[in-house]
């Protein structure tokens, strides 16, 4: 099979959750476990560190994987879903898997898919621990695709665990309120495995210390470590002041007492996802590994650079300025908004589609009526229709037209908006994948 086949020989062959949503999803890990006994359990020959959460995972994901890389280890990277390439969710320091590699796993494995019928993300995550293995990563950075318990990416006996904050989503999936949702997140928590937790909430507090204990594994708080003094903002980077009023409770310390850190994804909101990597590298310090100050300093500053993180808070061009974000549900609209106060712009268009499962009018509730908005859908089955999108935005004071894709309403935008307006692309992950950057 050439490469383009095997792709399409994926996205046909296996039900995958990002086109059909929870019909997509097997409720245990035994195809998971099956895979990986079939190869060999690739997952036992390198190290990892796990990440979970509701919001934050991805981003808590490239920062880890971004330290670590600078700091000269060889580091593995798994993410999802993608939004160009297949193979952007494996990648080694920044770097894709092979072509060639995706086709010989593929041709390897597909007996076994014929006869077992996994799921796609059970499949990917089969195909990143064999790359990983195959190439001798030092560490491996795992994020899960939903929840943790029963996610097919919690095999693995990490280094490290960490969960980022635990919101509403996919609750159809994890369960209907924060501590239903927190229990499946905690599911990741293992026997005397370090766990660290970015945000808290009195929901999660509670279940995530119970299971730590019941575990034996250490649990740390980020907030009880770090605090943020203060922040500055502009549109490419930011400025975080933290000072550590307990950090001498960590073996480790990496930083002195006050410390400023310029983080090359913008947001006031990511100095959560900063606080727990940053307690994370002090405990990885602590365990032996070698990271200094002055690699963790310099690759903050260059995430994307150093792992091609696309898709948060991205500006793909100046005037007018063009944002896409992939932020879709209550908790990613709000920290948006949020970044939005921080900001001087004349008007505000916003690009938006969503997909059917979500609380749509929780999140349309949370956007601004002054905003010029362009409804729109992307081109999978979970798509929620643009007119019908625009219906409910219209009822709901959010006045805008509807087109039938993204590049169409965001052409629309460009043509309406002013040298010193702001477009925002938003509301789903697929959206943001099907804008033509070639555009720009």
């Amino acid at each position: 099979m050439s490469y383009q086949d095997t792709i399409d020989y994926l996205y046909s062959r296996l039900p995958m959750y990002s086109r059909i949503g929870a019909a997509a999803i097997k409720n245990d890990l035994h195809n998971t476990i099956a895979i990986c006994d079939f190869l060999g359990n690739p997952q036992q020959k390198f190290k990892t560190i796990h990440v979970a959460g509701t919001n934050g995972k991805g981003s808590t994901s490239h920062m880890l994987a971004s330290i670590l890389q600078e700091a000269g280890y060889k580091t593995g990277l798994y993410t999802s879903p993608h939004l160009y390439d297949f193979r952007e969710r494996i990648k080694i320091n920044g770097a894709m898997c092979s072509k060639p590699f995706v086709v010989s796993f593929t041709e390897r494995i597909k007996g076994f898919i014929e006869k077992v019928e996994p799921s796609f993300f059970e499949i990917t995550v089969g195909m990143a621990f064999e790359y990983f293995a195959q190439e001798k990563v030092d560490i491996a950075i795992i994020e899960t695709g939903l929840g943790g318990r029963l996610d097919s990416t919690n095999i693995i006996n990490p280094e490290l665990s960490i969960i980022t904050n635990i919101g509403l989503d996919h609750m159809a999936l994890l369960g209907n309120s924060l501590s239903e949702i927190a229990s499946e997140k905690a599911g990741i928590i293992k026997n005397n495995v370090p766990v660290v937790i970015n945000e808290t909430i009195p929901e999660s507090k509670n279940i995530f210390v119970e299971k730590a204990k019941l575990m034996g594994a250490p649990i740390y708080f980020a907030e009880e470590f770090l605090t943020l003094k203060s922040f500055q903002n502009n549109w490419a980077t930011s400025l975080f002041e933290f000072e550590q009023p307990l950090i001498h409770l960590l073996d480790a310390p990496v930083f002195q007492k006050n410390f400023t850190i310029e983080c090359d994804l913008p947001g006031q909101y990511q100095y959560k996802n900063l606080k727990g990597v940053l307690v994370a590298v002090q405990l990885l310090t602590s365990m032996g590994w070698k990271i200094k100050t002055n690699k963790v300093l310099a690759a903050l500053i260059k995430i994307k650079q150093n792992t091609g993180l696309m898709g948060r808070w991205e500006c793909i061009q100046d005037s007018p300025r063009i944002v896409l974000d992939v932020a879709h549900n209550e908790h990613g609209i709000r920290a948006l908004l949020e970044q939005l106060q921080h900001l001087h712009y004349t008007k505000l268009h916003i690009v938006t589609g969503m997909v059917k499962d979500k609380d749509i009018d929780a999140v349309l509730k949370l956007l601004p009526t002054n905003a010029t908005y362009y409804f729109t859908q992307s081109h999978i089955p979970r798509a929620l229709p643009a007119i019908e999108l625009a219906e409910k935005g219209n009822a709901l004071h959010l006045n805008g037209d509807y087109f039938e894709n993204v590049n169409i309403a965001l052409a629309a935008a460009k043509k309406n908006a002013a040298q010193q307006d702001l477009i925002l692309v938003i509301g789903s992950v697929f959206l943001v994948a099907e804008v033509n950057r070639s555009n720009f």
